[in-house]
């Protein structure tokens, strides 16, 4: 028994059961629980610093998941057989926790903030992602870290027609629909997911759902501080403030700024130029000797450009770069822009383009997935690269960060719902997505221009796939509100919720929304996805203009393939002792062949750099795994002579008997001198003895019959 807990407990909707404990484990921390679902637990932790640091004018917190493989009893892989830096999934985890929690925090909370979750033990049955969210909230319910909380996460998915929150992770193979959504008691957070193509009112529906149980997640947590005593938070004074340089600032730049962003000027260098230069003149203006706080310039500086942007749209309905709410930039894009790629595209809308590769491997290129929850091969994934110079920036390349594994996955998400199964589609398929200029939604740039580059490359998708990412500004004393479709950089910045959309012609395949203000109408919430279907659309039409569907047959320089399956019995025949057969037939004709046993039979999988040598790989493997027919006709080697007759080689691995009397019509007394040994002779099987499995061969069949001589007819 473990002393000092505190356990409350959360049953769904099916009876299953999620209790959050604290008060045993991790104590140093400012907050702890243990979250558990079955088998699975998850510990999180919480530590914020008192004070917040020098300058700092933001919260600068990190959210770490990690799932420790011992809970799965298994040891990592590589040579270390530790757990290293996070993985990718890992990292995916991360950001969702971090997407949700990080806007409950008071805006003026600039602490050092810690946020760990540890998977400590794992249950085949359970989905430990989805109770992440749930898990940080409750430490932070458990502390006297301010938030504006509690918050929880759930994961909502369509199985046979219902929804379903939490669901098993077998039963998610059926599901139309696969989203993990974050709120508050009050309103939705965070949205992340996946679809097949599904309709607007669908989508919302299942947010919906999910926010229900969101609701009372929360009240649970509501009752877990209540029970350990934590309803008082830390007092806290993390910014320096200075009214009068703030009404001073108001009052002279407000008015400038607000024409400057009238003027709607397009192009972001200049209109950035301009800003700049209202503020350079009032830091001159102040001199040298004044008694304002001159580090709160800036962040003052930005409220109010801020605000005089803010209310450009919402008061004018009018944008920064002039085009109307629901207006997308121009779009151009070509394909089979690198000659030397199996597939490439370059997508650029406004400021905003990606040049992608469509790369075609064997299975031998798969990726392997090596983790404690998640093992196993992976034939599609894309990469997702956004080098310093697309923003105009000088800074190191240190690898992919957080931000562009999360962009690279949503990116993934969408164009995995189109690229052909692993049953119809022989290759492994990597896609990347440089990104060349960034001025907004550059991930969906990088579901374009994919769509592109997996057409040009010949991969026969059901459908192409764009993106739009859309906006909200809005005012919550007045109600007024804006959608702003194919938003800029800085309309993210300065507006309440980034919405990204992709789909079809038929519907949604996946998206990613992050609210920034409280309280979403849902009736809101549909008239943001039905624009987006409408600037969706636009972007469809505009990229059916360059490549409308798939090209009918892969570049000549790609790798070819060809699939074909055997008895299983038949594949070490294929292999041969310790491989040499497998490997002979690869070195001579020069291909790549991957045999596999799969539902109780052989699969072979044959790559080519050209069709002469693929057909003469198959020939071989034919040869080998062909089956004697009698009546048909084969050519062999004589591999043993016998005085009663000669055994040849017909098949690969397969000798019959030619008798001496099967040789030739007229009569053969001797076996002398009539073959040598590796002659090559053409031979009919005649009979395959029922008992012995035996084969007989003939070769006089084959031969004309003489005619009979006049006396003998007599």
């Amino acid at each position: 028994m473990l002393p000092n807990l505190i356990t409350k407990t959360i049953t769904l909707e099916d009876g299953r059961e999620i209790t959050i404990e604290t008060g045993a484990l991790a104590k140093q921390a400012d907050g702890s629980v243990v979250v558990r679902m079955g088998k699975a637990m998850l510990l999180a932790t919480v530590v914020s610093k008192k004070e917040a640091g020098e300058g700092v004018d933001f919260l600068p917190m990190s959210v770490d998941y990690q799932e420790k493989f011992a809970s799965a009893g298994k040891i990592p892989g590589g040579f270390l057989k530790r757990e290293g830096r996070l993985s990718d999934y890992e990292i995916l985890i991360s950001r969702i926790v971090d997407r949700a929690i990080r806007p409950i925090f008071p805006d003026d909370y600039h602490a050092d903030t810690q946020i760990a979750i540890t998977l400590m033990s794992a249950d085949d049955e359970v989905l430990p992602d989805a109770l992440a969210g749930l898990a940080a909230s409750s430490a932070l319910a458990v502390s006297d870290i301010p938030f504006n909380g509690p918050i929880s996460e759930v994961r909502v998915a369509k199985i046979d027609g219902n929804l379903v929150i939490n669901p098993k992770p077998n039963d998610l193979e059926r599901a139309s629909l696969e989203f993990i959504v974050a709120g508050s008691l009050d309103y939705i957070l965070m949205v992340e997911g996946e679809a097949n193509e599904i309709h607007e009112d669908e989508m919302v529906e299942a947010m919906q759902f999910a926010h229900e149980e969101i609701k009372r997640h929360c009240q649970i947590q509501l009752e877990l501080t209540k029970a350990v005593g934590k309803e008082e938070k830390r007092e806290y004074n993390h910014e320096k403030s200075d009214p009068a340089l703030f009404d001073k600032m108001k009052s002279e730049l407000y008015d400038k700024l607000y024409a400057v962003v009238s003027k709607q000027i397009a192009n972001k260098s200049e209109r950035s130029a301009l800003v700049k230069e209202i503020k350079d003149e009032f830091i001159e203006s102040l001199g040298e000797e004044h008694e304002f706080e001159e580090s709160l310039v800036g962040p003052y500086f930005g409220k109010i450009h801020k605000e005089a942007a803010r209310n450009l749209t919402l008061n004018e309905k009018k944008r920064l770069d002039g085009r109307k709410l629901n207006e997308v930039r121009d779009i151009w894009s070509v394909v089979d822009y690198l000659p030397s790629a199996h597939g490439s595209a370059v997508f650029t809308r406004g400021e905003t383009q990606s040049v992608t590769t469509c790369t075609l491997g064997t299975k031998m290129d798969e990726q392997m997935v090596d983790g404690a929850m998640i093992s196993g091969y992976n034939k599609f994934f894309l990469h997702y690269n956004f080098p310093a110079f697309s923003t105009g920036e000088v800074r190191p390349n240190r690898g992919p960060g957080r931000r562009e594994v999360g962009h690279g996955n949503l990116a993934m998400r969408a164009l995995k719902k189109v690229v052909p199964s692993d049953e119809e589609n022989p290759y492994t398929i990597r896609v990347v997505s440089d990104i060349l200029e960034s001025n907004g939604s550059s991930s969906m740039a990088t579901v374009c221009a994919g769509s592109l580059a997996l057409m040009d490359a010949g991969i026969q998708i059901k459908a192409p796939v764009t993106g739009i990412a859309m906006g909200m500004i809005s005012d919550s004393e007045t109600g007024n509100y804006s959608i702003l479709s194919d938003i800029l950089g800085d309309e993210d910045h300065l507006g309440d919720m980034d919405f990204k959309v992709t789909g079809t012609s038929k519907g949604i395949t996946a998206c990613q929304m992050d609210l920034k203000v409280e309280g979403l109408d849902y009736n809101v919430l549909k008239e943001a996805l039905y624009q987006a279907k409408e600037g969706r659309l636009h972007i469809l039409d505009k990229i059916n203009e360059t490549l409308a569907e798939p090209k009918p047959d892969l570049k000549p320089h790609t790798p070819r393939s060809f699939q074909m399956f055997i008895p299983k019995e038949l594949i070490g025949a294929v292999i041969g002792p310790g491989g040499k057969v497998i490997q002979e037939i690869q070195k001579d004709t020069e291909t790549t062949i991957v045999i596999e046993e799969i539902d109780n039979q052989g699969k072979i999988a044959i790559f080519s750099a050209n069709q002469d040598n693929m057909d003469a790989a198959l020939a071989r493997i034919k040869a080998i795994v062909a089956q004697p027919e009698v009546g048909e006709t084969y050519t062999g080697k004589v591999k043993n002579i016998q005085p009663f007759g000669a055994f040849v080689e017909f098949m690969p691995g397969k000798d019959g008997l030619l008798h001496i009397s099967e040789i030739k019509w007229e009569r053969v007394e001797s076996m002398d001198g009539v073959f040598e040994p590796g002659e090559e002779i053409v031979v009919k099987l005649i009979d395959i003895d029922k008992r012995t499995g035996k084969f007989k061969l003939s070769r006089k069949v084959l031969l004309p019959k003489p005619e009979k001589k006049a006396e003998d007819k007599k």
